[in-house]
């Protein structure tokens, strides 16, 4: 239930917020979430049950282009993962915490939009090589993450070219035609957004031998020019791992401090907690570290605003994903820089094509 209360003169959003516990305690409701509507007003969100137990997505979840109703906070509204207004993301998560079922919503949220995505696995694929039959590029090891990335670079610049083609500013040039992003050219000029999905990205840090330490200095220089300039030419990160902080190596922190979005699923001890949330809302910190291992999916999210929230992300199995891409297989977009790393689709079972040639029996 909502109620809209307006403010007696010299009372804040914060007196009310600070009486929430007593108001929940008073009305016997699970939870009273306070948010200011503009100035003077402020909204009552009253939730009768732990909407997060059990995850119900709303009807109306504000989809959209680039817009994924992937989880539900706990005033039971959708967390809503915006490319266009967070354009990079982080999400740390132990084994186990749901890490990957957040991935699988985005990806299946995804999939029947005009967007290309790509991916770096290091794994093997294991997370990201089911959904091959809607992914534009795939790299499942560091050699070809080595491969790939300098592509996406190119790329982003030849997209860079193309805005300042556009900014050949006349005397008579209108404003609406001025841009400085993909998003102010023209439909039939707009390049296709591109989402790169990175999972482990520990595995693209770690060396064993001086020459992958250079390869490893190259891929961590060109991850980090994506995300200070992959926004305006329309190319977005969603990093995940397990832990991600300074002793990872050089540049490790630089990457963190460009990917403006966060959400900390389970992790293993706080100080990881701490990499994820503490530089942007230092008391959800606390929060992430009560998240209990029985409840999967469970997560805090936050951004450079220092707001955060509980979320939880629904079930969604690896079966049911897979069938999402591959009936929106036909929605990949036409990118020629990326046809090298295209993955290869098995066929399925009910297309194989069929044998003429009778088989005739050998005899002894």
């Amino acid at each position: 239930m909502r109620l809209r209360l307006r403010l007696a003169p010299g009372q804040e959003p914060a007196d009310v917020a600070a009486s929430a516990e007593r108001l929940r305690h008073s009305w016997g409701v699970h939870a009273v979430h306070v948010d200011e509507v503009k100035p003077g007003v402020v909204e009552l969100r009253l939730v009768g049950f732990d909407v997060l137990d059990r995850v119900r997505m709303p009807r109306k979840a504000g989809g959209g282009f680039l817009r994924v109703p992937v989880a539900l906070r706990e005033d039971a509204t959708a967390f809503v993962r915006d490319y266009r207004a967070i354009p990079h993301q982080l999400t740390l998560g132990a084994t186990l915490s749901g890490k990957s079922m957040y991935l699988r919503n985005l990806v299946t949220g995804l999939a029947g939009q005009r967007v290309a995505l790509a991916g770096i696995d290091c794994k093997r694929g294991v997370e990201l090589a089911p959904f091959a039959s809607r992914l534009s590029a795939l790299a499942t090891e560091p050699g070809e993450a080595a491969e790939l990335l300098p592509v996406l670079v190119r790329l982003m610049e030849e997209r860079y070219d193309l805005i300042k083609a556009r900014q050949g500013i006349a005397p008579n040039t209108p404003d609406e035609e001025i841009t400085s992003d993909v998003w102010g050219l023209p439909e039939s000029q707009r390049p296709v957004p591109v989402v790169l999905f990175v999972d482990e990205v520990a595995e693209l840090f770690l060396v064993a031998t001086r020459k992958d330490e250079e390869r490893r200095d190259e891929m961590v220089t060109q991850l980090i020019r994506l995300a200070q300039l992959g926004r305006a030419a329309g190319i977005y990160l969603e990093v995940c791992g397990q832990r991600f902080g300074a002793e990872l190596g050089k540049g490790a922190t630089m990457l963190r401090a460009q990917l403006s979005g966060r959400v900390c699923h389970r992790v293993n001890d706080e100080p990881s907690a701490k990499m994820a949330l503490g530089d942007i809302a230092p008391e959800a910190v606390d929060a992430a570290c009560a998240i209990a291992p029985e409840r999967p999916g469970l997560a805090v999210a936050g951004d450079t605003s220092g707001g955060w929230s509980r979320i939880r992300t629904p079930y969604l199995s690896l079966a049911d994903a897979a069938a999402v891409c591959q009936e929106a297989a036909h929605m990949v977009p036409e990118v020629p820089a990326l046809d090298p790393f295209r993955p290869a689709t098995p066929v399925p079972s009910g297309d194989r094509p069929v044998s003429l040639v009778k088989p005739r029996p050998v005899l002894d």
